[in-house]
C-alpha cells in the first residue's frame, strides 16, 4: 500500500486546529501527535520545533491559516454543495 504523506500532514494540521487556542503568545495546540509527521511539520515551517518539553507546540501564522484551511476541508459540510 502506498501512503500519502502529504495528506497524513494536512490531516494532522487539521486536528492540530482542532485543539488550538489562542492567548497574548499566539496559537498553540497540544502535541500529541506521531512524531515523525510533527518533525515534518516542524521543518514546513507550520509549527515550532515539537522536540521540546513543552507538552504543547506554537503554530506560525502560516501554520494556523493551513491548519484552519485543511480543518474546513476534511472535516465541515460546505455552506452551499455543489451539485
Amino acid at each position: 500500500m502506498d501512503v500519502n504523506y502529504d495528506k497524513i500532514d494536512d490531516c494532522t494540521l487539521a486536528l492540530l486546529y482542532l485543539v488550538t487556542s489562542e492567548d497574548k503568545y499566539g496559537a498553540r495546540a497540544w502535541k500529541s501527535f506521531d512524531w515523525e509527521t510533527m518533525n515534518q511539520l516542524h521543518e514546513m515551517g507550520y509549527i515550532s520545533d515539537p522536540k521540546s518539553k513543552a507538552k504543547s507546540v506554537a503554530l506560525s501564522g502560516d501554520g494556523l491559516a493551513r491548519a484552519k484551511e485543511m480543518f474546513e476541508h476534511f472535516f465541515c459540510t460546505p455552506e452551499f454543495p455543489v451539485p
